[in-house]
């Protein structure tokens, strides 16, 4: 009984404070319900989505990327690239100015990319590799000189790391060290306060060069608890809440005052296998896995319809995607032959065994509740392999894989990725190139292919999206072949926006596109 008022009582508070951030709904403060808190404001330090998309609001970059995650203008107007390929020039928007008042120049560009090419903050392993350095030609022209042709170099250039922070700011060391909390930018917005744990703030940036925008004020709120953005969402309690459950998003779909939003993101995820372990170092033994999972079941039945069945590396909506008509078979039997094939015998005991050890593994994984481990669980079952769960944190997680091979205690590895340069050589460099064993890179499966590290090196160095799209086909065929990575599902993500907001946009990047445009009925 006690515990049942204690419960009352809660729902009450939430019900008492749902009321009253509905009642401060008004159209000029735009409320969104984030999933997860943000970290920094500094986007050359920053490496979680949340912060990112913020950052998009109060910083810009030369060049950004549209909904079609399609490489557009921003603080540049044009561009042009040396026909070596290792020179790209810039002509800058002229008349645009920072939130503190200074204006931005080509001054300010050669400022941010020395700072982050300095080695101090996360984001420098972005860009150090392909950039020399910055040259300023006039006050609105700027050289890029690479070390080597780099193929996706637009779009590095459009990932959230590349908004061009005040110079007066990064100059001031005092300043520099506190943008991650108090940062100036070109951007429609303003920032005006963060209560860690609650919201942060941001005004309207009246002299923005696009125009004054027309809502006034934008609040971010975090509310972590799944369940807790599907009622936030029912009750109208904001204009925006972002990622769903499934079973929220399907009930709120008859909801006559919300469109539910619901497209296939950049993440993909895998079960990712560690080759140099003495029972997935045998490819059979990896195969029978891919074939064991039903991805269409996870996708619709267990992810309702909140999944698509993911066949390569790479979702469809990244630039340079080339998988088409690449599939995983689910077949049961096939999985059983190879498994027997590799001298995995099955005695009776629902385990196989081969020279007296059995067939079992450990999956890692810091889904928390998550019914997919479980699934995972059963369906290797289902051709006599043990899969014992481990859950663990995923700072626990990272810290046991950023070792090198010799080191590596993890077997699977339940994990996702999401190219944040909407770029296929973000995923395919990072994950498959065998210099990217950790702690250096996240080829956590230590897989090494000659063949593969050469076809990734072509489709980082060309510009050329035919030559780049075949290179990366051919990696496709090596992962399909050997499977250190079992590709699973592509995540799509749902959203519940009022009915009367408008000019609003939800990015494959996860981001909510608030712009100066954006207004509410």
């Amino acid at each position: 009984m006690k515990q049942c008022s204690r419960l009352a009582a809660v729902l009450l508070c939430v019900i008492f404070l749902g009321a009253s951030v509905a009642q401060a709904l008004d159209k000029d403060t735009f409320v969104i319900i984030k999933y997860a808190e943000v970290i920094s404001l500094d986007p050359q330090d920053t490496t979680d989505t949340p912060s990112e998309d913020l950052n998009n609001k109060i910083h810009e970059g030369l060049v950004t990327l549209d909904q079609d995650l399609k490489v557009v203008p921003a603080l540049a107007t044009e561009w042009s690239m040396s026909e070596d390929g290792m020179a790209w020039t810039f002509k800058l928007r002229e008349g645009v100015k920072y939130h503190s008042g200074t204006p931005f120049n080509a001054e300010a560009v050669k400022v941010n990319f020395d700072r982050i090419l300095n080695g101090q903050y996360k984001r420098t392993s972005l860009y150090a590799p392909a950039i020399k350095d910055v040259q300023v030609l006039d006050e609105y022209t700027v050289v890029f000189n690479l070390k080597e042709p780099f193929g996706p170099f637009l779009n590095i250039l459009a990932h959230p790391a590349g908004l061009i922070l005040d110079p007066s700011y990064v100059k001031d060391p005092e300043k520099n060290a506190n943008i991650k909390r108090s940062p100036s930018g070109t951007g429609p917005f303003a920032f005006e306060e963060w209560e860690p744990g609650d919201y942060v703030s941001l005004t309207a940036f009246k002299d923005y060069w696009q125009g004054e925008p027309k809502i006034k004020r934008v609040l971010f709120k975090v509310a972590p608890e799944q369940a807790s953005r599907g009622m936030i969402a029912e009750a109208g309690d904001a204009h925006v809440v972002q990622q769903l459950g499934a079973p929220d998003a399907e009930r709120l779909r008859e909801h006559k005052e919300l469109d539910i939003v619901s497209l296939p993101g950049l993440s993909v995820y895998f079960l990712v296998l560690n080759v140099t372990d003495s029972i997935l170092s045998d490819v059979k033994v990896r195969t029978a896995l891919a074939y064991a999972i039903d991805r269409d079941g996870i996708s619709n039945n267990i992810l309702k319809g909140l999944a698509l069945p993911a066949y390569t590396v790479i979702s469809p909506v990244v630039n340079a995607y080339n998988g088409e008509g690449f599939t995983i078979p689910y077949d049961v039997e096939k999985a059983k032959a190879l498994l027997e094939e590799s001298g995995w015998k099955d005695d009776g005991t629902g385990v196989r065994k081969k020279d007296g050890k059995p067939l079992s593994l450990e999956l890692w994984t810091s889904s928390q509740g998550s019914p997919l481990p479980e699934a995972y669980q059963g369906f290797a079952r289902a051709i006599g392999m043990d899969i014992k769960i481990q859950v663990m944190d995923w700072a626990t997680i990272n810290s046991r894989i950023q070792v090198p091979p010799e080191q590596a205690k993890a077997q699977i590895i339940m994990i996702g990725w999401s190219p944040s340069t909407a770029d296929a050589d973000w995923a395919y460099r990072p994950l498959l190139h065998s210099s990217m064993f950790p702690p250096t890179g996240s080829n956590y499966c230590y897989y090494k292919d000659d063949d593969v590290d050469k076809n990734i090196i072509i489709g980082m160095q060309t510009a050329d999206i035919a030559v780049r799209k075949e290179a990366y086909r051919k990696i496709d065929e090596a992962v399909l072949r050997d499977f250190p990575r079992i590709p699973v599902y592509i995540a799509k993500t749902a959203y519940a926006v009022r009915k009367e907001v408008k000019n609003i946009t939800i990015s494959p990047l996860n981001y909510v596109n608030v712009n100066h445009l954006t207004y509410v009925e």
